[in-house]
């Protein structure tokens, strides 16, 4: 049995960060892109594409379903589109590692195919819950059985033909909203999407792109099945939920000024500007263009006082992967910072209101978690010992926070970093981070 590794992160405080820096490409545009790409007619070229753990798992699953891709050479991917029906059955199952966007996304892409198939993952993966996009599927007529729990492993059998249907989702989720759209593609007639709050529009936009019709109207998305995808080129910008880390960690080291260049500017991904602006960050936005689909700009911010707020509910959505860096925000803030309405946090990579919980806690902040949130006092962070429980973002988390830390702080529990973000403690140092990685086998 090979020797496994567990890696560790140790931050000595005193860094800022400074100069320029250029984030990876944003992680859930790429899934997408490999995605529709691959059930294209022609040719689509990507560039920008993020080489993550995450994204190379769609695309590798995408070449177990006969699909030709090149690359990724340098962010360069080449795909060989093979058409809406165009797919072949798997020999194996899909595993899909540690990504929860692909086994979510997949199964509504999957399952108005002709042939079966079976998603798999790790097992973090394999412990979130599915029932929440494998019950609207089974409403459109499509044959996809989890596990006794509602869990992967997500059984995927053919069906004659999907029907569309018209959607409420009970909890806003852009995955879940996702995964019926791509089911709709399949479907006869009209599939519509009734989201409570509007989330992250990456689907709508990508098909756009792709020459698909969709109707977009307020918080409501329609498309209609059997029309063709057009492939072309993609062009995908940084990834904000990257550039949290460093626009959380440039607030809160007294001397920082930092470039952020290529960031995607979303409107439904900029919760985290929108945030931390309230808490009083200093962040600017220049060169503001459209890339393709997705409007991407350069972000400039340096250290600021911060104080606590009540994060508004709108605001939740808008934000949701980027709340471990805002955490650390908050515990470096002046008063209280609460937030309410993100019960969608227990069910990440881990449950990161308690694991965020728990680490600030060990740091020497007061916190309060709650079902749907946490309430967070600022106060001085000390060094200490945090585990991360193989979330990567609540790794990064951890890692800016040791830029305000009086002792250093090592985090435990690092290995999965790579899913989102590649490079990070290179770039992280590079800016001025004081990182150093250690890894151990256990």
């Amino acid at each position: 049995m090979p020797a496994l590794k567990t890696r560790r992160f140790v931050i000595q405080p005193g860094g800022q960060l400074t100069g320029s820096v250029q984030v990876p490409g944003d992680k859930s545009i790429s899934h997408r892109a490999i995605m529709l790409g691959a059930i294209a007619e022609g040719p689509t070229y990507i560039e920008g594409f993020l080489d993550g753990d995450d994204a190379i798992a769609t695309l590798q699953a995408m070449r177990s379903l006969g699909v030709h891709i090149e690359g990724p050479n340098a962010g360069a991917v080449e795909i060989n589109g093979v058409g809406r029906n165009g797919l072949k059955a798997p020999n194996q199952a899909l595993d899909l590692g540690n990504s929860g966007t692909s086994m979510r996304l997949f199964s509504g892409l999957l399952a108005g195919q002709s042939f079966a198939s079976t998603l798999i993952g790790d097992e973090s993966l394999m412990a979130r819950p599915m029932r929440r996009v494998t019950e609207p599927l089974a409403a459109m007529g499509a044959s996809i059985k989890p596990s006794e729990k509602g869990t992967a492993p997500l059984e995927i059998q053919p069906v004659v033909s999907l029907q569309g249907i018209h959607y409420a989702l009970p909890v806003a989720s852009a995955q879940v909203k996702s995964a019926l759209l791509l089911a709709g593609l399949y479907a006869r007639g009209q599939t519509c999407v009734h989201e409570p709050v509007v989330t992250r529009d990456h689907t709508e936009r990508m098909l756009s792109a792709f020459g698909y019709p969709v109707e977009v109207n307020g918080s409501t998305v329609q498309i209609s099945g059997g029309q063709p995808l057009n492939g072309g080129k993609i062009r995908i910008p940084g990834d904000i939920s990257s550039a949290a880390f460093f626009l959380v960690g440039a607030s809160i080291a007294t001397g920082s000024a930092l470039q952020l260049t290529g960031v995607g500017l979303n409107p439904t991904r900029i919760g985290v500007i929108e945030i931390l602006r309230l808490m009083g960050a200093d962040i600017r936005i220049e060169a503001n263009a459209i890339q393709g689909s997705e409007p991407v700009g350069t972000l400039n911010v340096a250290a600021a006082e911060l104080h606590g707020i009540e994060i508004p509910t709108e605001l939740v959505p808008l934000a949701i992967d980027e709340f471990p860096a805002i955490f650390i925000a908050a515990a470096c803030a002046k008063g209280e910072t609460t937030l309410r309405g993100a019960e969608e946090l227990r069910v990440k990579e881990s449950d990161r209101i308690a694991v965020m919980a728990d680490g600030l806690t060990a740091l020497g902040i007061t916190v309060e978690p709650r079902p749907d949130g946490i309430r967070i006092a600022g106060g001085k962070l000390l060094g200490g010992q945090v585990q991360a429980r193989g979330d990567h973002r609540i790794a990064m988390a951890f890692a800016m926070a040791g830029l305000a830390s009086s002792e250093p702080i090592q985090i435990d529990g690092c290995n999965e970093v790579d899913t989102s973000f590649p490079g990070f403690v290179e770039l992280a140092a590079a800016a001025g981070l004081l990182i150093a990685t250690k890894d151990e086998v256990i």
